[in-house]
């Protein structure tokens, strides 16, 4: 298949204090979400002076590809466009179609299926190519990745820096959490074609990362950054809670690995720098917080792999991989159709 561009797809963020209640009204669109929610949130960006890093992160991001291509005579132009705030996804693949795009592959900054994951992002290329009209380019989203090496071999070296910034005579009472965004336990169970796809693939991350991190260590799976209404059940333990937890077991340290995200965007440095961070000294605990991929050469390099794979599946063997549950390049239709939203 001939492929004529590359887009950097992502999630968006304010970049300035009156970005931050329009790109969150932008977020939250149809879910109900109570305008005093709203304002909390509102608040943890504020801390910033109102700027989320993404947007910057995902400019590092696209330079970084850029030049990898360039470098590796991978000859497609790399655009870059958000779901929820400047560059709008709808004027990215306008200036696309002006360039004279007609198909395009998308890498979206999150690994995992699932539907505000994955399915989301395909729904939001859909009306943004609706918007653009009928002469839009077609856009094909790459593969998730939740077992690349380029997206696990990070992950493992950030765990190794933030083990060695511990005392190691308390080695024996450290533990390694590991977290990622909570949604609703009926999203999680609609995950994937048969189900359990969002957080069966985390697990595997899970596993793989302190396998080859830290195999010695206990390890847990924890959730973070729930903003969902209360009654809805969500899924558990929040990372706050379950550091609470391990305090009352006599572990005296911490390393969070925030195996659910691609770089420290502001549900990192908020959730885990400021309130876990916090959570952990209020209890006694050493805390350390690993990083997260970035642009680690070897995080752009899978870049270039997955549009590689997608071009010529038939020349090279490209599907480099480290776990074991199935992947495809093309999300079977029925996959995360998201459940009826409970009223």
């Amino acid at each position: 298949m001939a492929y004529d561009a590359v887009v950097l797809v992502s999630f968006g963020g304010p970049e300035g204090p009156d970005d931050v209640l329009p790109f969150l009204q932008n977020v939250t669109r149809g879910r109900g979400i109570p305008p005093q929610r709203l304002a909390e949130v509102a608040e943890h960006y504020q801390h910033f002076g109102g700027v989320s890093p993404i947007n910057q992160q995902c400019r590092e991001l696209l330079a970084a590809v850029r030049a990898d291509f360039a470098a590796h005579h991978l000859d497609l132009p790399v655009y870059w466009g958000n779901r929820n705030w400047h560059p709008m996804l709808a004027d990215t693949l306008a200036q696309m179609r002006d360039d004279g795009v007609r198909r395009a592959l998308a890498f979206v900054t999150s690994a995992f299926g699932g539907y505000s994951s994955c399915r989301q992002y395909q729904e939001d290329i859909t009306a943004a190519r609706a918007a653009v009209g009928s002469d839009a380019p077609v856009i094909e989203k790459l593969r998730q990745f939740w077992d690349h090496p380029g997206f696990v071999e990070p992950h493992v070296d950030a765990v190794r820096t933030a083990l060695s910034q511990l005392d190691p005579a308390r080695r024996d009472s450290t533990r390694l959490v590991f977290t990622a965004h909570s949604v609703p336990v009926s999203m999680a169970d609609s995950a994937g074609p048969h189900g359990g796809r969002y957080t069966a693939q985390l697990a595997e991350t899970a596993r793989l990362v302190h396998t080859a991190a830290a195999p010695d260590l206990p390890y847990d799976l924890v959730w973070q950054s729930r903003s969902g209404p209360p009654h809805v059940p969500w899924l558990e333990p929040d990372i706050n809670d379950h550091l609470a937890v391990l305090a009352d077991q006599g572990v005296t340290a911490a390393v969070v690995s925030p195996i659910g995200f691609v770089s420290d965007h502001l549900e990192v440095i908020w959730d885990l720098d400021t309130e876990a961070r916090d959570t952990a000294s209020r209890l006694g605990l050493d805390y350390v917080r690993a990083a997260t991929p970035g642009t680690d050469p070897r995080f752009v390099t899978m870049v270039r792999e997955l549009v590689q794979e997608r071009i010529d599946p038939a020349g090279v063997d490209l599907r480099r991989r480290l776990g074991e549950l199935p992947i495809w390049d093309t999300c079977p239709t029925v996959c995360c159709v998201p459940p009826r939203r409970p009223s």
